[in-house]
């Protein structure tokens, strides 16, 4: 059986874009990537209290000049994804179906069927692991240098995911869905990924139920010094 290269997706009526579908009951969902429109909503998200609580790593406040950067750099990666897809397409039109460097979507936006408006929700991303929880500085670049180095489609390549859910969205599993979609549907059988990794701060019961879901387990738990002394706790968790 053939496919399009750029199986599963789909495009959008009225904006071209390539989206997926969450499954029933959240088929008002749809992954798509980014849009410079999206920064405000970002902004607005980033800033929330239950949300920026569990971030590490990021700058607050959390600004547009932040937020622009963000849609630019995921665009730029989203980009090249579907320049490898259309690639495919032209020298492989009938399959097989090649393996891509990323994830073309990853802005979760709840749809009004009736008018085609739709809001920003939330935010997927996939990455090449850059290995956080290694303290030794030599061995993890030894480590991401050795990750980087993977041809795409390696099923070698450890891959890292962060998540975030606008607030009052909090609790219904809609990111276990989204998750477990994307990774369903596109991270393995479009990335090849077969090692994916995550790390939540201790006490982030609600992104650690999220893993939980899709059988994730904890691999290792380490201390990071942060710039004001206190330690924080990460959990590393793998599937």
């Amino acid at each position: 059986m053939s496919f399009s290269q750029f199986y599963p997706l789909q495009r959008h009526p009225r904006t071209g874009e390539p989206y997926i579908r969450l499954p029933a009951p959240y088929d008002r969902i749809i992954i798509t990537p980014p849009r410079r429109e999206d920064v405000p909503h970002i902004v607005a998200i980033m800033n929330a209290g239950p949300v920026k609580r569990w971030l590490d790593g990021l700058s607050f406040p959390y600004l547009e000049c932040h937020g622009e950067d963000w849609v630019a750099q995921t665009k730029e990666r989203s980009d090249t994804v579907l320049h490898e897809l259309r690639v495919a397409e032209e020298e492989q039109p009938r399959g097989p179906l090649t393996a891509v460097s990323g994830c073309p979507v990853s802005c979760l936006r709840g749809v009004d069927d009736e008018s085609d408006a739709d809001v920003y929700l939330g935010a997927i991303e996939f990455s090449r692991c850059n290995f956080p929880d290694i303290r030794d500085r030599t061995e993890q670049e030894r480590l991401v240098s050795r990750n980087e180095s993977r041809k795409r489609g390696d099923p070698r390549i450890v891959w890292c995911v962060g998540y975030y859910l606008t607030v009052p969205l909090h609790g219904q599993g809609i990111m276990s869905c989204a998750l477990r979609t994307l990774m369903q549907e596109w991270a393995v059988p479009r990335m090849g990924a077969r090692v994916m990794r995550a790390e939540t701060i201790i006490g982030n019961r609600g992104s650690r139920r999220v893993l939980e879901k899709l059988g994730f387990g904890r691999c290792d738990t380490v201390r990071v010094q942060k710039s004001k002394g206190e330690e924080e706790g990460c959990a590393v968790a793998t599937e």
